[in-house]
């Protein structure tokens, strides 16, 4: 492993393992459930017919996908609060933006991505005829799954610059000042 450099194998796992929870977020987006309106004729009732529901697995496949992706990078960098301790300077700050900056953006993804396979999943069956008028098809808001794609590049590239900055910071040497004499004094006045 070079100086400061990290290693590729984590980096390449990372990017594929986000780029596939984006693929997934982008197939399922393609894939939403959307239902047609249709009425039953012996009992009167109106009721919705679904399409396939494989935009919910690919949202869940995502979500899982991301999921590994940030655990795996947590893991080898022990969530930055144990092992060797990051050495003061501008690489620990930049460590600790990215790290902050990864995790808001992983949870947003996550979240777009979790919710947008509940509410792909779930269907409205029947009304009455009292509000047949105006019914209409339950379906997921276009752009649920796309936003989560978008979070989910955002944490990978935010990950990327976390280990790189990470690896720096853990494998510079601690500079220590040599003072010669105190300015403060220690001793008493007799």
């Amino acid at each position: 492993m070079g100086e400061g450099k990290g290693s590729t194998l984590v980096h390449l796992l990372v990017i594929v393992l986000s780029l596939t929870a984006f693929g997934f977020s982008i197939a399922a987006e393609r894939r939403r459930s959307t239902g047609t309106l249709h009425k039953d004729e012996v009992t009167n009732q109106t009721y919705c017919v679904y399409q396939s529901d494989v935009a919910t697995g690919y949202g869940v496949g995502a979500f899982l996908f991301l999921l590994s992706s940030e655990s795996l990078l947590m893991g080898v960098t022990k969530c930055m609060c144990l092992g060797r301790p990051l050495t003061p300077g501008g690489n620990r700050a930049w460590t600790i933006i990215y790290f902050v900056s990864s995790w808001m953006t992983y949870l947003v993804a996550s979240a777009c991505l979790i919710a947008g396979a509940k509410k792909n999943a779930y269907h409205t069956k029947y009304r009455n005829m009292v509000l047949a008028d105006n019914f209409s098809c339950e379906s997921l808001r276009k752009g649920i799954f796309v936003a989560g794609a978008v979070f989910t590049v955002a944490t990978m590239i935010l990950n990327v610059y976390y280990y790189m900055y990470f690896t720096k910071a853990t494998s510079q040497t601690a500079r220590k000042t040599n003072r010669t004499s105190s300015t403060v004094g220690m001793t008493g006045h007799a």
